[in-house]
């Protein structure tokens, strides 16, 4: 067995750009060095837009009171201290886009990318170094941040060309999530009922057309929602078989909500929670049968109170950490917007096509 020289495996995961803590990698560090110069083994995007995560979104979002001069300066300072777009209150970051400037060889032969190429990243911008000349444009109802800056990507990072066949804004907006509806199809088995908390954002929306295409007509799906606006989005695609609109946050009240709707016989075998808010754990655990599963794709979620909420519950529930990567490399985010025009209407509708 042959391994690359510690010095390689470092410059290909970025340590070489850490400047605190020393010894960290680049995702966990405080502040990375985001000089807009490409380095040997790393290559430089100039980049359009940043599209950050849910929860990290509507955390600044709140923070700033909407208001996105606010927010603009927010994102700035965020990015001046850590060298990079990662929030540090939610730890998480999102996606970009941008155009390939100076290119890698190792980089452009794993992804078959060239110069001039337009890509998105599907490695979080926790761990790319950043650097923000402008930002334009905030829009709140897409958590989009359109800006002009440069990025360093790393040989190890992965990322997704554009495709041609669909409109940017909601390629990158299926991107930003693509692991869940991906990982879904590797965990769902037919028969299954499986239960969706927050089904009506982004990731929810994509993971219920997974879900249906995953288990064709056996099984159910449970989708659960706080927005009325969005429960309507569920609705408009038919391929939920229960609807309840409610709040995770308040798992006992949810409970009895569920359990109006279908019974006794309500805890599901797979639960997947895509809520951009905290506090929802305890719901989700308590929705899902004992021996079931449990697949947490939301970086607002703590996995400490997860596991002692199943401990205290006496509940042996396999739970799984959302990952954001797939070797898919997002393949099945966009042939479910292919595959499902209820799907791409909505996506259109709201990320401004």
């Amino acid at each position: 067995m042959s391994f690359l020289p510690a010095t390689d495996l470092l410059r290909s995961l970025g340590a070489h750009r850490v400047v605190e803590p020393g010894g960290a990698l680049p995702q966990p560090a405080w502040k990375l060095d985001n000089t807009p110069m490409a380095l040997p083994t790393e290559t430089l995007v100039r980049v359009q837009a940043l599209h950050l995560d849910s929860a990290s979104f509507t955390q600044i979002t709140h923070a700033c009171e909407q208001d996105t001069e606010r927010m603009r300066a927010h994102i700035f300072d965020i990015v001046a201290r850590r060298g990079k777009m990662h929030n540090p209150v939610t730890g998480s970051g999102g996606v970009l886009l941008g155009t390939i400037e100076q290119l890698d060889e190792v980089f452009a032969a794993k992804h078959h990318m060239a110069i001039g190429d337009t890509i998105v990243s599907l490695t979080s911008l926790s761990w790319l170094p950043l650097h923000l000349d402008a930002i334009s444009a905030i829009h709140l109802d897409r958590c989009e941040v359109v800006v002009d800056g440069k990025a360093i990507f790393f040989r190890s990072n992965p990322a997704a060309k554009l495709p041609h066949d669909l409109p940017v804004p909601i390629v990158v907006a299926a991107l930003d999530v693509a692991g869940a509806p991906a990982r879904v199809v590797a965990l769902t088995q037919p028969g299954q009922r499986v239960t969706v908390l927050g089904a009506g954002g982004t990731a929810g929306l994509l993971t219920l057309c997974a879900l249906r295409q995953a288990l064709g007509s056996n099984g159910q799906i449970i989708a659960i929602e706080y927005s009325e606006r969005a429960l309507h989005d569920v609705a408009a695609l038919g391929v939920a078989d229960v609807l309840v609109q409610g709040d995770a946050t308040h798992p006992l009240e949810l409970l009895e909500q569920v359990r109006v709707f279908c019974g006794n016989d309500y805890e599901a075998d797979l639960t997947i929670n895509v809520v951009n808010v905290p506090d929802t754990e305890f719901a989700t655990i308590l929705l899902t049968r004992p021996q079931g599963r449990i697949l947490f794709f939301c970086m607002a979620t703590s996995f400490t109170t997860a596991a002692l909420g199943a401990e205290g519950m006496a509940r042996p529930t396999e739970m799984h950490i959302g990952n954001g990567y797939m070797p898919d490399h997002g393949a099945v985010a966009l042939q479910l917007l292919r595959a499902y025009p209820p799907l791409r209407a909505i996506f259109e509708r709201r990320f401004g096509v």
